[in-house]
């Protein structure tokens, strides 16, 4: 039972909306379709050069569900893959709007 990419996403954004770019990858489980592993970032290096310029991100690669906010990584409750994704909406658009 692997899992299965089923989301690979990179949007660039323009420099007058802020600059950088939005990635979003997503794997589920090819039985049950649940989310297995994902990967949400804002990168911009002319924001925050170390951590690959990820600005902020959520992701469960290592040490479980985590956040990582101008380099500063800390653990997150995971309830769901959808609050996760609401989360990191959330931080985006702080970010978006504070330009």
């Amino acid at each position: 039972m692997a899992d299965t990419k089923i989301i690979d996403e990179s949007h660039k954004i323009s420099d007058k909306r802020g600059n950088g770019k939005l990635r979003r990858e997503i794997w589920v489980d090819s039985v049950t379709g649940k989310v297995t592993r994902y990967n949400l970032a804002y990168i911009n290096h002319k924001l925050h050069a170390g951590d690959n310029g990820r600005v902020v991100g959520y992701d469960n690669a290592h040490d479980g569900h985590h956040r990582h906010y101008f380099g500063v990584v800390e653990p997150v409750d995971f309830v769901s893959f959808e609050d996760i994704e609401e989360r990191f909406e959330q931080d985006w658009i702080i970010l978006r709007d504070c330009k």
